[in-house]
């Protein structure tokens, strides 16, 4: 079924919503990025700093990386989900849309994030 086509004020209107939700899913991949970057950060500072055993405490730098690694990878997959589910919302309200860029860079960070999981749980 295609969509009707839209006067001029209604497709800017979707445009705009459509940028929008790009925003909305890059801020999500800045906040990402810097969870996994500041978990990964504060592993490899600590496993540099700390040359002997480490101190007894709840949670260590290690434990600190996976959480904050996997809060970052965990958000950024949440955030993708909404992001396709509301494109293709809006695809079959309103018809053919550009496709994303936000959704691939995401993609990208997704894949770093998972080499930084992997770095800290293989403890490289």
């Amino acid at each position: 079924m295609n969509a009707p086509t839209p006067d001029a004020g209604t497709a800017l209107a979707i445009d705009r919503t459509r940028l929008a939700y790009e925003r909305t899913m890059m801020a999500w991949v800045r906040t990402a990025t810097s969870l996994i970057s500041f978990g990964f950060t504060i592993y490899k500072f600590f496993q540099l700093e700390l040359k002997g055993p480490l101190p007894d405490h709840l949670i260590g730098p290690r434990g600190f990386a996976l959480i904050m690694i996997s809060t970052g990878l965990v958000a950024l997959a949440m955030a993708g989900i909404q992001h396709r589910e509301s494109l293709r919302l809006m695809r079959a309200t309103y018809g053919t849309i550009p496709r994303s860029v936000a959704g691939p860079v995401a993609a990208l960070v997704a894949m770093l994030g998972v080499f930084a999981l992997l770095g800290v749980v293989a403890r490289v």
